[in-house]
């Protein structure tokens, strides 16, 4: 079925969604936050589901965040923020096990969609990105996680750079599990989810739960509400204006 501009579909005992808005790269706009929302919805009530996969549709896993018709009206931003981070975090926050299959690009908001998976399954093109700091802005969840991930040195790199990394230097890293094929991408990502989905559910939960424990939310949280602030300077208008014209932006750093 459809969920907004997400499909989800149940087999077995494996439910997928699949983000299915290729005009924009399946970036996270309001028709792709709301099937992530709804699908999350039913893995949780749904018994007979016992592990969820996440991917995408065409040649993208996910471009991040929809800024098109983007507003810098100081509710308009906090109403966005409050939108975005609970559709970023839904991976982490769900009690099931839950697999990304990384089909192709996976940046900003969709490296932060991933990485809150619990294991991460990378097609030989996959790619993974902050390019935030290129509009002026920081990825909110993924600069504490890529930190937890990936250490200090190279998320700092990641994160101030804006450059992206491919799958097999992902996998050197520990951000993914697994480089695979790209034609056996969800062959692979099923074949993992029927291993899991053998293990008794609520050891399942409590393994995830646990491990989750040491993750921490305070630094998001700041993270987070640091967003504003940037979204208040004349450096982020300016980056997010030219991305949206297509050209190179000139910051003022003010």
């Amino acid at each position: 079925m459809k969920l907004g501009n997400v499909l989800y579909e149940k087999k077995e005992r494996i439910a997928i969604l699949t983000l299915d808005d290729q005009a924009k790269l399946n970036a996270l706009s309001p028709g792709i936050r709301q099937g992530l929302m709804e699908g999350f919805e039913e893995v949780e009530k749904d018994n007979d589901v016992k592990v969820a996969i996440v991917t995408g549709a065409g040649k993208t896993f996910c471009a991040g965040a929809d800024i098109s018709g983007f507003s810098f009206d100081a509710v308009d931003i906090k109403n966005f923020l409050d939108d975005v981070f609970p559709a970023l975090t839904i991976g982490e926050n769900t009690s099931k096990p839950v697999i990304a299959a990384v089909n192709g690009l996976a940046l900003g908001g969709g490296l932060e969609l991933a990485i809150g998976c619990d294991i991460i399954i990378a097609s030989e093109k996959a790619k993974f990105g902050v390019p935030e700091i290129n509009l002026g802005l920081l990825p909110g969840f993924a600069i504490v996680r890529l930190h937890q991930i990936i250490g200090r040195s190279k998320s700092k790199e990641m994160s101030m750079t804006g450059e992206p990394i491919s799958a097999e230097e992902a996998f050197r890293l520990n951000m993914v599990s697994k480089v695979v094929p790209h034609e056996k991408l969800m062959d692979e990502a099923m074949a993992m989810a029927r291993k899991i989905g053998e293990k008794p559910a609520m050891a399942l939960r409590l393994a995830k739960s646990s491990i989750n424990r040491k993750l921490g939310g305070e630094e998001i949280v700041y993270a987070r509400d640091s967003m504003p602030f940037l979204f208040a300077t004349e450096d982020t208008r300016e980056g997010v204006t030219a991305f949206l014209e297509k050209r190179k932006p000139v910051f003022k750093d003010r």
